[in-house]
């Protein structure tokens, strides 16, 4: 399946699932396509700029009528409930996140005997310190 594939595939599912949905009258977009947008954004897991490129680039001829890309990621904060009706329910393992906590500074491990926690890198630096999940 290729891009182009999915992304049509995409959007006839979410149409057919908003079609209680109208466009408003000044609108530029159909709430289907604001939703498949924000999906995609979500699945690609860019920048909002790479992300405005990458689409106005590749796929402008599956939406002619994109707006700005301020516009456009106002329209995805306005209409969030519209995106979250396909949103599956969260579990444990979709919220699990981890994240280093720094006991000591590097440079001082190893200079007291009873020093908690070990040297590691967390986040693309060293700590000297610990994981927390939750």
């Amino acid at each position: 399946m290729t891009t182009e594939d999915f992304i049509i595939d995409l959007f006839c599912r979410i149409d057919d699932t908003m079609k209680d949905l109208n466009k408003h009258r000044q609108s530029i977009l159909y709430p289907s396509e604001i939703v498949t947008i924000a999906i995609l954004f979500a699945i690609k897991g860019v920048g909002n700029r790479a992300f405005y490129r990458w689409l106005k680039r590749d796929w402008r001829h599956l939406f002619p009528r994109l707006p700005h890309r301020t516009r456009l990621f106002r329209l995805f904060k306005t209409h969030r409930d519209w995106a979250n009706r396909f949103l599956a329910n969260p579990t444990v393992l979709g919220i699990i996140d981890s994240y280093g906590i720094e006991f000591i500074h590097p440079i001082r491990e190893g200079r007291s005997l009873n020093q908690i926690g070990k040297k590691g890198k967390s986040n693309y630096r060293w700590i000297v310190g610990g994981k927390l999940c939750r």
